[in-house]
């Protein structure tokens, strides 16, 4: 009889055991970053360098071609995530951005205007008026600071004429603006915007570091110059709250190997690595050595856009926000089908409104809430 008491005690325990671990809920959150490739509008500004993103200029940019790019741009942004999370990202960092004016027309679109996203934007320094951004939903991040951060180089950490000489070895159309007649290599700052995402402070840098004119070894001094800013951003933060939560994105124009990454900035590959609070994991290195790409350059994939978490956010307690998994979204109509550039994101062409030249990247956050 006991044995049979004890039996029908081990089945009920069992059961409990299984309705409590079925009980548990999880918030999840996507965090994206997209470079939107020369989001310019088409009006002429004496500041920066856009006149081949004119009507009259190379690309003849009209109107027509600068809404369906809009149009486009929302249609991807609003599915990123969505196989895991239904709502679109709460968080999207973007780069290649001509100004305000531009997010403010993006997220009117009707794709986007329903999840109601507030913008922080700065003019940076870079020549072509290029900058970076991020976009947020109101309802779940709340802005407490922002500031934009000036990466200072110089041309003497390059030869300036290598930039010129060897400027077609660039992996894009971006070009780092040695101004000739200065030392100042001038390129995008580095974004650091502090919130609260449904109640708990979450800090993010949003980056676009120089580019690859001049050759990729030439010009990685820049980049690494890039990756040690990060760092000191992160030890800042750190310092004031070990416990602060970081997310790091942005298309860095270097893979996840590249000295700028692995050794400037000290991503790790594995979360069994990380052992300070300010440590950070970058789950693309993993990604790229599975052979995963963002871009393409001469038949070759890369992972140049990277979405990077600090050690607090990778802590396997799931009672505050907490990394998931990372991902690249390359759905079929955002890819090339045709010709030399097949299996390339479809960019833009003089017959074609395309995406962009890279695909995004996400993360997934969750928190559990039972």
């Amino acid at each position: 009889m006991k044995i049979k008491t004890f039996f029908a005690l081990f089945i009920a325990l069992i059961a409990i055991t299984r309705t409590n671990a079925q009980a548990k809920n999880y918030i999840v959150h996507t965090v994206a970053f997209y470079n939107f490739e020369n989001l310019f509008d088409t009006i002429n500004d004496p500041k920066i360098i856009d006149e081949e993103w004119l009507p009259s200029g190379a690309q003849n940019w009209t109107s027509v071609k600068y809404h369906q790019k809009l149009e486009n741009l929302s249609r991807v942004l609003s599915e990123i995530g969505t196989t895991e999370n239904p709502n679109s990202p709460v968080l999207i960092g973007g780069a290649e951005i001509e100004n305000r004016g531009v997010l403010e027309d993006l997220i009117k679109q009707p794709k986007l205007a329903v999840s109601d996203y507030g913008i922080v934007h700065y003019d940076s320094p870079d020549h072509r008026g290029i900058d970076v951004a991020l976009l947020y939903q109101k309802k779940h991040f709340k802005v407490t600071s922002s500031i934009n951060i000036p990466l200072i180089i110089y041309k003497k950490q390059m030869n300036a004429s290598a930039v010129r000489k060897n400027a077609a070895d660039d992996i894009s159309d971006d070009k780092s603006e040695v101004e000739l007649n200065s030392e100042r290599v001038f390129t995008r700052d580095q974004l650091l915007v502090t919130g609260f995402l449904d109640g708990e402070e979450i800090n993010i840098i949003v980056n676009h570091w120089p580019s690859r004119s001049g050759g990729e070894k030439k010009s990685s001094p820049f980049r690494e110059a890039a990756g040690a800013l990060n760092r000191k951003i992160i030890d800042s933060l750190v310092k004031i709250n070990p416990n602060a939560k970081i997310l790091t994105m942005g298309d860095l124009n270097d893979g996840s190997y590249n000295r700028s990454v692995k050794v400037a900035l000290g991503a790790k590959l594995k979360k069994t690595e990380l052992q300070e609070p300010g440590d950070i994991y970058n789950p693309f290195e993993q990604m790229a050595k599975e052979g995963n790409a963002s871009l393409f350059y001469r038949d070759a994939g890369d992972i140049f856009d990277q979405i990077m978490v600090s050690q607090q956010l990778v802590n396997p307690d799931y009672s505050s926000f907490r990394y998931w998994k990372a991902g690249i979204y390359n759905k079929p109509y955002m890819i090339q089908t045709t010709g030399q550039y097949k299996g390339y994101p479809l960019r833009h062409s003089m017959n074609e409104v395309g995406f962009s030249d890279h695909f995004p990247v996400y993360i997934y956050l969750i928190k559990q809430t039972k």
